[in-house]
């Protein structure tokens, strides 16, 4: 059978776009304008037009007549409008009619999509926005800033600023065109004086800040210059540094020293002790619908969010769905023979909060070959369920792994929201 072609004009009829209202409101203005300006020169447009439908008639049948002035008007009317708009628009893509219909429908729809918050930072983090803002624009990534190594901590010493990495990471995975801004933001400086082993991401935040003023404000206009979707904030404007306590008593300063220092680690806390959250990160928290944990460094970036009083508390009190993504392979240095329960239990303890979440997603999909990880003192994360429903958690495992050519285990972005964007539907049906 052959497959029937709808004209490219019907889809900006489709649902969702919003626009088949103003067509009606464009549409009733126009006849009216046009018949009252008729009237207004003694025309008499009602009466000529019903004499000469009336002739037409005696030729050709009335639902005829009628189908082929509705359609030659609707098809005017239609390209008229289209081509206003585009003209007013004047966007990159207006050209092309199925990119701006996709673009309209794409941003309506996720414009009406949940207010998730998403906690953490590294690329843990930056991998679920990839996926989540294919889900909603109304995303808030509150990012930990106790970065000290690299780029990032040259930068922070050199200029007493907050670290720029994490957060830039985070602004990347929500552009429009990530790849692009990636590969701009990734850019490292191979020589150059003072510049060297930066990269541009860093510099063009530290020059935002300068400009701006803080860090939060530096993030804000950037997100108005690379058009991101949702927001990124920083967890706090306090120069906030982490330290670790670790079961022989050692106390090792710094986020980049701490999984180098080896040993287990007993307690993490930061300095100052009383960072004061970003107020715009609280009012994100208070309004959300579903609030994501991980996945990440568990001790060097989701942590250390829930260090800062504030945070934890209102993440407690909040009627919204919270769910923890919880890491694949333990990580030397923080989360040696950690079981998933084991994440939990870190994160309740230093939260000081029992009931933090939900749910956990874990994967339940581990390669045979693990030789590459076992090598490097990595192993998946043991999935001890009996632990887990002592805590009061429900358990939701999916197939989180992205396949890949090297042989790595890594979190698919596509899966991971896919994953928790179901979880929070069925939740809501509880």
């Amino acid at each position: 059978m052959k497959k029937l072609k709808m004209p490219k004009q019907i889809g900006w009829l489709i649902p969702g776009l919003q626009v088949k209202r103003w067509f009606a409101l464009i549409l009733a203005g126009t006849v009216l304008m046009t018949i009252g300006i008729l009237i207004l020169f003694d025309i008499k447009p009602v009466f000529y037009t019903m004499q000469f439908i009336s002739k037409i008639a005696n030729t050709i049948s009335t639902e005829w007549l009628a189908f082929g002035i509705i359609m030659i008007g609707a098809a005017f009317f239609f390209k008229g409008w289209q081509k206003t708009n585009l003209s007013i628009l004047d966007m990159e893509y207006s050209r092309d009619n199925d990119v701006l219909l996709e673009h309209l429908y794409r941003r309506r729809k996720l414009n009406r999509g949940p207010r998730i918050v998403a906690i953490g930072g590294g690329t843990g983090l930056s991998m679920l926005l990839s996926g989540i803002k294919n889900i909603t624009n109304n995303i808030t990534a509150i990012v930990s800033v106790g970065d000290d190594g690299g780029s990032s901590g040259r930068l922070r010493e050199e200029l007493e600023i907050l670290p720029p990495g994490d957060i830039r990471h985070c602004m990347t995975a929500l552009a429009d065109d990530e790849n692009l801004i990636n590969d701009l933001f990734k850019y490292r400086f191979k020589n150059g004086e003072g510049l060297e082993g930066h990269s541009f991401g860093n510099l063009f935040l530290t020059a935002m800040c300068d400009i701006t003023g803080d860090m939060a404000s530096a993030v804000k206009a950037s997100a108005n210059v690379l058009s991101i979707r949702g927001r990124v904030l920083p967890a706090t404007l306090d120069d906030m540094k982490l330290v670790a306590e670790m079961t022989d008593g050692r106390i090792i300063h710094g986020e980049s020293n701490i999984p180098e220092a080896g040993g287990k680690i007993k307690r993490l806390f930061s300095e100052p002790s009383d960072c004061k959250a970003l107020p715009e990160a609280i009012d994100a928290i208070r309004h959300a619908e579903l609030i994501i944990l991980g996945p990440g460094s568990l001790y060097t970036s989701v942590i250390p969010n829930l260090l800062i009083k504030e945070i934890s508390e209102e993440v407690a009190k909040s009627n919204a769905k919270k769910i923890y993504v919880c890491n694949i392979m333990t990580q030397p240095g923080e989360s040696d023979d950690y079981s998933v329960s084991d994440h939990l239990k870190a994160l309740i303890t230093h939260s000081g909060v029992e009931k933090l979440v939900d749910a956990i997603l874990v994967n339940n999909n581990i390669p045979e070959n693990l030789d590459k990880y076992k090598e490097q003192g990595q192993y998946p994360v043991i999935l001890d369920s009996a632990e887990i429903k002592k805590l009061g958690v429900e358990i939701y495992a999916k197939n989180l792994i992205e396949p890949n050519k090297d042989g790595l285990i890594r979190h698919s972005s596509k899966r991971v929201a896919h994953s928790v964007y179901t979880w929070f539907k069925k939740s809501q049906k509880k």
